[in-house]
């Protein structure tokens, strides 16, 4: 197992990206104070490490009509690590369960799940219910997002050390070096 270490010029390039994915490789690069090349090659860097593993848009849920955010508790009948295997595959093919978190607690996972509406959520929670090994479902609805955030909070005061990602790990990683060698 290898590991190498990010400055706080990798620190500050993973800052900028998470707040702005779409910046050009000029851009990023003025932005930390390189010249583009330098830049470029830690970004490629970065990917290789899979410390970036992959660029997204953020859509307004309510500009798209998912008006209904919903958290879930499963509670499963067995603890059994075929039972969590199942469950997790089936969860990981609803689309409308953005989120799904193994818990240490009271339940055994808790989702979080965007649709259109409250039949639509019934509908849901009827799916999840039939996956087998649930034992019990317990939903809350959220009224408003108060506060959200995507961008992890990096002390770039001090270098971190990150474990390298295995190449054959199986993840698809996104060339987003190509993505601002264009834009350069």
């Amino acid at each position: 197992m290898s590991f190498d270490t990010l400055d706080k010029i990798d620190l500050r390039i993973l800052q900028e990206l998470q707040n702005d994915a779409s910046l050009t490789n000029v851009e990023l690069a003025s932005r930390v104070h390189l010249s583009p090349s330098p830049c470029l090659a830690r970004v490629k860097n970065l990917e290789r490490l899979g410390v970036i593993n992959r660029r997204v848009a953020v859509v307004d849920p309510q500009m798209v009509g998912l008006r209904v955010m919903a958290f879930i508790q499963v509670t499963l009948e067995k603890h059994v690590q075929s039972v969590r295997d199942g469950f997790a595959t089936e969860v990981g093919h609803i689309a409308e369960i953005m989120d799904c978190y193994l818990m240490v607690g009271d339940q055994d996972y808790l989702l979080r799940a965007i649709v259109s509406d409250v039949s639509d959520l019934e509908n849901l929670i009827a799916r999840v219910s039939r996956i087998v090994g649930v034992a019990s479902i317990r939903s809350g609805l959220a009224v408003r997002n108060v506060s959200s955030r995507r961008a992890l909070p990096l002390d770039v005061s001090r270098p971190i050390q990150v474990k390298s990602a295995s190449t054959d790990s199986g993840r698809h990683r996104p060339p987003l070096h190509r993505h601002l060698q264009a834009l350069a």
